[in-house]
Protein backbone atom coordinates (compact mmCIF):
# COMPACT_ATOMS: atom_id res chain seq x y z
CA UNK A 1 0.00 0.00 0.00
CA UNK A 2 1.21 3.66 -0.81
CA UNK A 3 0.66 5.19 2.70
CA UNK A 4 2.02 8.47 1.28
CA UNK A 5 -0.58 9.02 -2.07
CA UNK A 6 -3.69 8.27 1.12
CA UNK A 7 -4.86 11.22 1.61
CA UNK A 8 -8.30 12.31 3.33
CA UNK A 9 -9.49 14.29 1.54
CA UNK A 10 -13.07 16.49 1.28
CA UNK A 11 -15.69 16.64 -1.45
CA UNK A 12 -14.09 20.05 -2.19
CA UNK A 13 -11.24 18.82 -2.44
CA UNK A 14 -11.39 16.18 -4.67
CA UNK A 15 -13.24 18.50 -6.93
CA UNK A 16 -10.94 21.21 -7.27
CA UNK A 17 -8.32 18.61 -7.76
CA UNK A 18 -9.92 17.53 -10.94
CA UNK A 19 -10.35 21.30 -11.75
CA UNK A 20 -7.05 21.79 -11.60
CA UNK A 21 -5.90 18.78 -14.50
CA UNK A 22 -4.63 20.22 -17.81
CA UNK A 23 -8.09 18.43 -19.38
CA UNK A 24 -10.25 19.50 -17.17
CA UNK A 25 -12.73 22.19 -18.63
CA UNK A 26 -12.42 25.42 -16.95
CA UNK A 27 -16.17 25.99 -15.08
CA UNK A 28 -15.44 28.55 -12.64
CA UNK A 29 -13.06 29.41 -10.13
CA UNK A 30 -11.69 26.60 -8.06
CA UNK A 31 -12.34 26.91 -3.81
CA UNK A 32 -9.48 29.34 -2.47
CA UNK A 33 -9.50 27.11 0.74
CA UNK A 34 -9.57 24.05 -1.23
CA UNK A 35 -6.39 25.63 -3.30
CA UNK A 36 -4.91 26.46 0.01
CA UNK A 37 -5.30 22.89 1.37
CA UNK A 38 -4.13 20.94 -1.17
CA UNK A 39 -0.86 23.25 -1.40
CA UNK A 40 0.14 22.49 1.99
CA UNK A 41 -0.16 18.61 1.17
CA UNK A 42 1.88 19.10 -2.01
CA UNK A 43 -0.71 18.49 -4.52
CA UNK A 44 -1.07 21.64 -5.97
CA UNK A 45 1.10 24.41 -6.46
CA UNK A 46 0.67 28.43 -7.49
CA UNK A 47 2.69 29.65 -10.61
CA UNK A 48 2.11 33.15 -11.96
CA UNK A 49 -0.89 33.32 -9.74
CA UNK A 50 -3.05 30.48 -10.43
CA UNK A 51 -3.32 27.29 -8.65
CA UNK A 52 -1.75 23.98 -10.99
CA UNK A 53 -1.76 20.24 -10.07
CA UNK A 54 2.08 18.64 -9.02
CA UNK A 55 2.57 15.33 -10.15
CA UNK A 56 1.70 14.09 -6.69
CA UNK A 57 -1.65 15.25 -7.34
CA UNK A 58 -1.88 13.56 -10.05
CA UNK A 59 -1.23 10.29 -8.45
CA UNK A 60 -3.17 10.71 -5.98
CA UNK A 61 -6.43 11.72 -8.13
CA UNK A 62 -5.32 9.40 -10.06
CA UNK A 63 -4.94 6.31 -6.93
CA UNK A 64 -8.17 8.60 -5.02
CA UNK A 65 -10.54 7.56 -8.36
CA UNK A 66 -11.40 4.30 -7.23
CA UNK A 67 -11.97 5.37 -3.97
CA UNK A 68 -14.77 8.08 -5.15
CA UNK A 69 -16.33 5.33 -7.06
CA UNK A 70 -17.05 3.32 -4.36
CA UNK A 71 -18.27 6.21 -2.06
CA UNK A 72 -20.80 7.07 -5.21
CA UNK A 73 -22.38 3.40 -5.46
Amino acid sequence: MHAELDFNLTHDQWETLKALRASAPQRRAPDRFAVDALVAHGLAGIEDGRPLITAKGRSVLLRGSPHLLDLAS
